[in-house]
């Protein structure tokens, strides 16, 4: 733990400019990002007395090594240049809104050919139309159900769409009657994307015409004795009068506002925000978090917003009404931010209203807001509670079983996996303060010699691990942390980097598990922060040759441990008997729970590999495939067993093929496969 008062710049040193400041610790990560009106003023406060700081704030300034600052031109730079920051480095000390339930929207893909309707979370896709949000999440699929009803839009993935479309059958919701099935020609793609039209104008709160058109049709046919078409049009208008139902009005229908309001101890704080969209409550999100510094409703206020708005990709969510409890001291910056965000979506200078409602039905709204998150911060702590209990003692009895001399903060554990030597792959996964934090973990390819054994691996996969660390940690004690000045400029964008560029080191779980194209920046050099405990999965063999590894290195002071399965016993590097914990172990569940976790890591990784491997083999001999097209056929079909079902006309709609290409893979597949074995004569 550094002492304040030995990196604590001189007064004069520090300008009196707004700006952004950043707290960095001795390996170089950033641990708390702030800004300021006046800079000088700002971070003396931090160091004058260090003793009556609020509690997170002294452990924060105890756990830096160094403070960094950037002036800016003004405060709205200052804005957007903070926001960057924390994004960027995620500041374990920053205010960080976690939410407590997901986002639903109901989505009609208009950028199909066939429209699809579907329920989507996270932020906006061009093309694709939205409504909502939705709350809870049951009443989204509720409505999906009750409209396909009245207008059987599409509503199938894409696999089920083709296999339909391939065997001229539909899928079930198309024998109900709740899908128009396009798949197998019954609707024309005109006709369907009027129907899906027709669904989107319901959706957007515009359902006179379609009511007036369904009315119409009823009375027809009640003229025309066909009561079974009558009763079916009387249904059709009562699901439409459900879906309106479902979302009482609260407020006069040209309201559009998301309301916000808090609930707070000492340490921590509940957020909640409801949408109020077209006079209805159509969604409701909720957020914990902990305080960093002694802050009041208004800094709040500030950072949910920023957090809230700024990672939207698509900004037409922000509302013409923001409603807060109480207004952030740059109420008029912060005004102007979201008025940019919107203009830079292409809406113009939206008018963006950020205020207090003082009385009427939107005060009253608020105190409803204000008595969810009193109840969501009570329902957290009763949780937390019972989770921070369970966990603190699993780390305090294995750092006491192994005799550890610092508290195992961040736990690493390694895994090897593979198939009778071939497609060799090892994971790393990681805990801090006993909970996984997927972001930093890693998968590895291992090749040559290295993929020999499981012990040869292990030795491989330690080294390449902890050599990235010991050469990141001599880049930044080479390092010397210096004030930061820099003309007022818009904020830059989170850079990425290839992949190959951190191979040698092991590629970061979220891109092994989404995409293997980029990585952010961030994220590998995260994966250079040491850890307090390495665990093996295996026994003796394993721990001894990832001990023998560390020591090559010159690491000599981080404990190693292994979990030989069988008898799920401990084992420490250089000992002939393992250390054998009690069955009831907090400590020994939680050393199960890392070792399964990253065994389930490996194993994905290797059976990705594997299945890429054999298809990619199986396309090699095809005359005139080369490698990117290749991948292009890999990536779309998934496997050989898919591809080999697939027709012609199936293979041509891989992109960059051609009919002449897709036919030389057709028969190549044919070729291959063995001719049926004949009956007896």
């Amino acid at each position: 733990m550094a002492d304040p008062t030995s990196y604590r710049p001189r007064t004069g040193e520090i300008p009196t400019n707004p700006g952004v400041y950043r707290f960095i610790d001795p390996h170089g990560r950033v641990v708390y990002v702030g800004k300021a009106k006046n800079l000088r003023a700002r971070l003396n406060s931090y160091f004058s007395r260090v003793a009556t700081l609020h509690p997170k704030t002294y452990a924060m300034v105890h756990a830096a090594s160094s403070v960094e600052w950037t002036v800016v031109g003004s405060e709205l730079e200052a804005i957007q240049l903070e926001y960057t920051w924390i994004k960027q480095h995620t500041p374990r000390f920053n205010i960080m809104y976690r939410d407590d339930k997901s986002y639903p929207y109901l989505a009609v893909t208009m950028n199909e050919k066939y429209p699809r309707v579907q329920v989507m979370r996270g932020d906006k896709k061009p093309g694709v139309k939205y409504f909502g949000p939705f709350y809870p999440a049951k009443a989204i699929r509720e409505t999906v159900d009750t409209m396909l009803r009245v207008f059987p839009v599409r509503s199938c993935s894409a696999g089920v769409f083709k296999r339909a479309k391939a065997s001229g059958r539909p899928c079930l919701l198309g024998y109900i009657g709740k899908c128009a099935a396009p798949c197998v020609g019954e609707i024309s793609e005109e006709d369907h994307r009027r129907l899906a039209e027709e669904f989107c104008e319901v959706m957007a709160g515009r359902p006179g015409p379609q009511v007036r058109r369904i009315t119409n049709e009823m009375k027809a046919a009640v003229a025309e004795l066909r009561y079974e078409d009558a009763g079916r049009h009387r249904d059709d208008l009562e699901a439409i009068r459900r879906v309106f139902e479902r979302n009482s009005v609260v407020l006069s229908e040209d309201t559009e506002a998301d309301i916000f309001a808090f609930a707070e101890d000492e340490l921590e704080a509940a957020a909640q925000v409801f949408h109020v969209r077209q006079g209805r409550i159509r969604g409701q999100r909720g957020w914990v978090v902990e305080k960093v510094e002694d802050t009041d409703a208004g800094a709040m206020v500030e950072q949910l917003l920023m957090q809230v708005y700024g990672s939207m990709a698509d900004t037409e969510r922000i509302p013409p009404e923001v409603l807060v409890p109480a207004l952030p001291d740059n109420a008029e910056e912060m005004t102007a931010w979201l008025r940019q965000l919107r203009s830079d979506s292409g809406e113009g200078r939206a008018q963006i209203s950020l205020r207090v409602p003082q009385r009427g039905d939107k005060a009253a709204l608020l105190g409803t807001v204000q008595e969810n998150a009193s109840q969501a911060l009570a329902l957290h702590k009763a949780r937390r509670n019972s989770d921070i209990t369970t966990r603190s003692a699993a780390l305090r009895d294995l750092q006491e079983a192994l005799g550890a001399a610092e508290p195992l903060l961040r736990i690493e554990c390694f895994d090897i996996s593979h198939t009778s030597g071939t497609n060799v792959v090892a994971s790393m996964v990681v805990l801090e303060d006993g909970l996984a934090k997927k972001r930093d973990y890693r998968r590895f390819s291992i090749k040559g010699d290295a993929a020999r054994d499981d012990t040869s691996a292990m030795y491989d996969v330690i080294t390449r691990r902890f050599a990235r660390h010991l050469k990141d940690q001599a880049q930044s004690d080479a390092a010397v942390p210096v004030a930061e000045f820099a003309e007022p400029a818009p904020a830059e964008p989170v850079t990425a980097e290839p992949v190959s560029s951190v191979a040698a080191a092991g590629e970061p779980a979220e891109a092994a598990e989404a995409r293997d194209s980029t990585v952010v920046e961030r994220e590998a050099e995260r994966f250079a922060y040491p850890p307090s405990l390495v665990v093996v999965d295996g026994g003796q063999p394993q721990v001894n040759v990832a001990r023998q590894a560390l020591d090559d290195l010159g690491i000599t002071d981080l404990p190693v441990v292994g979990l030989a399965k069988r008898l799920e016993e401990v084992w420490l590097p250089g000992d002939d008997f393992p250390l054998v914990l009690p069955r009831s172990s907090e400590a020994l569940y939680m050393l199960q729970r890392i070792r399964d976790e990253a065994h389930r890591f490996a194993i994905a990784y290797h059976r990705s590999k594997r299945s890429k491997a054999m298809t990619a083999s199986a396309l090699d001999e095809v005359p005139g495939l080369g490698p990117s097209r290749r991948a292009a056929v890999v990536a779309h079909f998934g496997s050989v067993a898919n591809l080999k079902k697939a027709s012609l006309e199936e293979i041509i709609e891989v992109p960059g093929l051609g009919r002449d290409t897709a036919q030389k893979i057709l028969d190549h597949l044919t070729a291959e496969a063995p001719a049926p074995a004949k009956g007896p004569a």
